[in-house]
């Protein structure tokens, strides 16, 4: 029997004790539960606690009748040597239960280097690591969160995965697995993912069979149960006014990533940037009334005390009613010395006025994310911002007396020259030429942060090649040599961990052999750059059979199907294709806020309407949902392959099923990309 305790001399032995204390003012026990949950993030406890979806999760789960939800994180590798040395199992902070004695196990997907560190937590609390290997009376494990959009990866370690908000497939999903339990089990695990898989959001790994082509491309998904659905879509909140959000959130007893109160302004974005995943993927834009948002923060801070309140979203100047809504917070709390901080704020959408109120009670630097250099690459990715934008949000915030910018960039981007990526030290030097020109003299401080790009799924990138090793680690030298620069700093991402990232975010099942064999040669914390070894991914990697110039470095095409099509945000594939090819042409695509929709169908297919309460947006919930491209081939090819079984053809025959496919999209009557 393994030890559940930490004891003194451990916690005294590691560098953060706190981290696995339990106890925070604000955590919730339930000595009595039906069902009980771990919310498991695969990081260390100051990243985890930081994540406001857990937080979110962590109450509103707490108030359902028979159910508790547990919080459990990884282990730092000084714990876990310790753990393993002396046989101690890994357990809930809230009832020191052991994973093993949970009835399931939820992790959120919100980094592909995060992957072996559920493995790993798995294995530390005493659950099967592959579901292959569990009995009816272990754990499920659960996953969500934006990754969970390509869990295929996974496949061999998660029972059930949740697409979309949480808020309404956690609860209904952890109801049914109490009336499964309280009903005796009936069917054992297979009985309960078929109950489970009828409620919408919900994916079922095991009820799914990959059919791959000869030259290693996925030829189709195919259910294995009649239960199981051929297509599973996001759940989605329509109201976020109308949805639980926690006023008393956990306060821990150390400093944590984001350590104040965090409050969701608005949920999605219709920016259209097309390296975005998220961007994709939380869409419709739902927002938040202004009354709703100042009730919450109140509660918060009487509740928590924390002296700042971060107000989230993923470009929270975008918020419609925000100029008023801002006067309104700082009227309310600057009395009680709480400020009010704004995290994204977009250049073409920053304003000087609304950046002094929000740093009336602490001033501190400003943080601006062109992500390109030269004005062709920003418009290849739509990102709508100019030069001038930049310069204009600069020059109004150095005239009333910062002196401190910060600027994040990518490279690798599609269509990159060397001059696109010079551009980028051009971009930081006009900066410090612009503080001079507006203060007559010299001492800005500017922070070039630069990251690789990484293709994601449902982007219009999602069919484009990945920089290999050599040409990132070229682009970085370039701006290494053109960034000596006086109060210029420039900070960069290792190379190899951004190509493991890409294997990942596009992969398929084939990658969960690399997965189990790195995580047993014994990595972990793949994001950690300290901790990453990219010889012993190259090893498991050879050692499983998968090439990851595979995944990484070739052009997709253009009919080819992906591992992650059966699983849907609701956008369409032929929007993608289009702004993929509007990229290609520098071509922008408007902000369809402003009145126009562009033609996503994200909020047609789940009808929900963007909710704008400046009065901005146009309904496109309420134009007919239409059948996308996708659906209507897959329909063509059933009846394809069925046809051809009743004339005795075997449509696994690659010559065979070549023509089905290529009359598919004959029959189709539509041009697909």
């Amino acid at each position: 029997m393994k030890k559940k305790e930490w004891t003194l001399d451990m916690l005294a032995a590691v560098k953060r004790p706190d981290r696995y204390t339990g106890g925070e003012f604000g955590s919730i026990v339930k000595e009595s539960a039906d069902v009980r949950v771990a919310l498991a993030f695969p990081d260390v406890y100051e990243v985890g606690m930081s994540y406001l979806g857990f937080k979110i999760l962590y109450h509103l789960v707490n108030k359902m009748e028979g159910i508790a939800a547990e919080r459990v994180y990884a282990p730092w590798v000084d714990m876990e040597a310790l753990m393993r040395e002396r046989d101690v199992v890994l357990t809930t902070l809230e009832t020191k239960r052991a994973l093993s004695e949970l009835d399931a196990v939820g992790f959120t997907l919100q980094y592909e280097l995060s992957y072996t560190n559920i493995l790993n937590m798995l294995d530390l609390g005493g659950v099967p690591v592959r579901k292959e290997d569990r009995g009816d009376t272990d754990p499920l494990v659960l996953v969500g969160g934006p990754c969970v959009f390509n869990p295929e990866p996974l496949a061999d370690f998660i029972d059930v995965a949740l697409l979309g908000d949480g808020e309404e497939a956690l609860p209904e999903v952890l109801e049914a697995l109490r009336q499964w339990k309280l009903a005796g089990r009936p069917g054992g695990r297979k009985g309960f993912l078929h109950r489970v898989v009828q409620i919408p959001g919900v994916y079922v790994p095991e009820f799914y069979a990959a059919e791959y082509n000869d030259d290693g491309t996925l030829r189709a998904m195919r259910t294995t149960d009649p239960a199981a659905p051929a297509y599973v879509e996001k759940r989605a909140v329509e109201d976020l006014n109308a949805v639980d959000f926690p006023t008393a959130p956990i306060v821990p007893f150390g400093e944590i990533v984001h350590d104040r109160i965090m409050l969701e302004m608005f949920r999605g974005c219709s920016r259209g940037c097309r390296f975005c995943h998220a961007g994709i993927v939380y869409r419709p834009v739902r927002e938040r009334r202004e009354d709703v948002l100042r009730r919450l923060a109140h509660l918060q801070v009487d509740n928590t005390g924390y002296d700042e309140i971060s107000l989230v979203s993923l470009s929270t100047a975008d918020y419609s009613c925000l100029p008023s809504f801002l006067d309104t917070m700082i009227s309310d709390f600057k009395s009680r010395d709480v400020s009010v901080s704004l995290p994204s704020l977009r250049i073409d959408a920053f304003s000087v006025d609304i950046a002094k109120k929000v740093q009336e009670v602490r001033k501190s630097g400003l943080t601006f994310a062109p992500e390109a250099g030269s004005q062709r690459m920003r418009d290849i990715i739509n990102k709508g911002v100019t030069e001038e934008d930049l310069m204009n949000a600069v020059s109004g915030a150095f005239a009333n007396g910062w002196s401190k910018v910060k600027l994040y960039f990518m490279i690798g981007l599609p269509g990159e020259t060397d001059e696109d990526v010079l551009a980028i030290a051009k971009l930081a030097r006009k900066v410090q030429w612009k503080y001079k020109e507006i203060t007559g003299h010299g001492g800005c401080q500017v922070t070039v942060s630069v990251a690789s790009f990484v293709p994601k799924p449902y982007t219009p990138f999602q069919w484009v090649p990945q920089n290999t090793l050599e040409e990132i680690r070229h682009k970085q030298g370039l701006l290494m040599e053109a960034l000596r620069v006086k109060n210029i700093t420039f900070q960069y991402h290792d190379g190899k961990t951004s190509l493991m990232e890409g294997v990942f975010a596009r992969g398929d099942r084939r990658l969960g052999k690399a997965l189990y064999l790195a995580w047993k040669a014994g990595e972990t914390f793949d994001g950690w750059g300290d901790q990453f070894d990219y010889a012993l991914w190259q090893r498991a990697l050879a050692d499983a059979g998968v090439d990851p110039d595979f995944y990484n470095h070739r052009l997709r095409g253009a009919d080819e199907v992906f591992p992650w099509e059966h699983l849907r945000p609701g956008v369409s594939r032929a929007f993608l294709a289009h702004e993929y090819a509007k990229a290609k042409e520098e071509m922008l695509t408007p902000d369809c806020r402003l009145g126009k929709c562009n033609g996503c169908r994200i909020c047609q297919e789940l009808g929900i309407p963007i909710r704008d309460f400046g009065g901005r947006a146009y309904d496109a919930s309420r134009e007919p949902k239409f059948e996308t491209t996708l659906h209507k081939l897959e329909a063509v090819r059933a009846s394809l392959r069925e046809a051809a079984a009743r004339a005795g053809y075997d449509l696994l025959d690659p010559s065979v099923a070549e023509v089905a496919r290529k009359t598919a999209y004959t029959v189709s009557g539509e041009v697909t990309q």
